[in-house]
């Protein structure tokens, strides 16, 4: 038996919608590797400064959408922006447990009890909780640490649950009817209750 380590990306950015729809669209359309490498890489079309940022960012997105089906990849191009942020979340929660643990831990927690907002001391606290699960996040640099739980708060921002990332005040997010439904037809029903958190 294999010990538990988490296996996060958050340090990779936050949602990244617009950038995700570009690459959504990219899967999509089946490139071969040669041809994502000239759309990441030649043409830019991340419109990032540096060839090297660019490929980070693709790979961070890439690797939250493609544990995803097809009918996602749709939704994100396609819809407004409302749809293409829920989905982005639901791709940053299917590559991490770390955020859907937080969602399940301390985001329902402070809406059960009716807090008006979340502080950063509850990622870090969150963090020294998991950490015995995977001692490992005992090794983690500290601007590391601070860095995800800054992703974090944007993700929750980006995607209403909370006012702005300055206030962090709660906000009641209404999941899309074409979200719950894509959810439901594929069997993300933890997900789907994170996403209905704040109900």
């Amino acid at each position: 038996m294999t010990d538990f380590h988490y296996d996060s990306d958050l340090i990779g950015g936050s949602l990244l919608v617009r950038e995700s729809r570009l690459i959504a669209e990219l899967l999509l359309d089946g490139v071969d590797q040669s041809g994502w490498d000239a759309a990441i890489k030649l043409h830019n079309v991340l419109q990032k400064r540096t060839v090297a940022s660019a490929v980070r960012t693709a790979q961070t997105i890439r690797k939250r959408l493609e544990r995803l089906e097809p009918v996602f990849f749709r939704a994100l191009l396609h819809g407004d922006d409302e749809l293409s942020r829920q989905v982005a979340f639901i791709a940053a929660l299917e590559r991490n447990l770390l955020l859907v643990e937080f969602m399940e831990t301390v985001v329902r927690d402070a809406y059960k009890t009716r807090m008006e907002s979340l502080s950063q001391y509850q990622w870090q606290d969150f963090l020294d909780e998991r950490s015995f699960r995977d001692a490992a996040i005992h090794d983690w640099k500290e601007s590391s640490r601070k860095k995800m739980g800054q992703v974090v708060f944007r993700m929750l921002a980006e995607v209403g649950y909370m006012k702005s990332t300055r206030s962090c005040v709660l906000q009641n997010v209404l999941v899309r009817p074409e979200v719950r439904v894509m959810l439901e037809d594929t069997g993300r029903f933890r997900i789907q209750r994170c996403m209905d958190i704040s109900i």
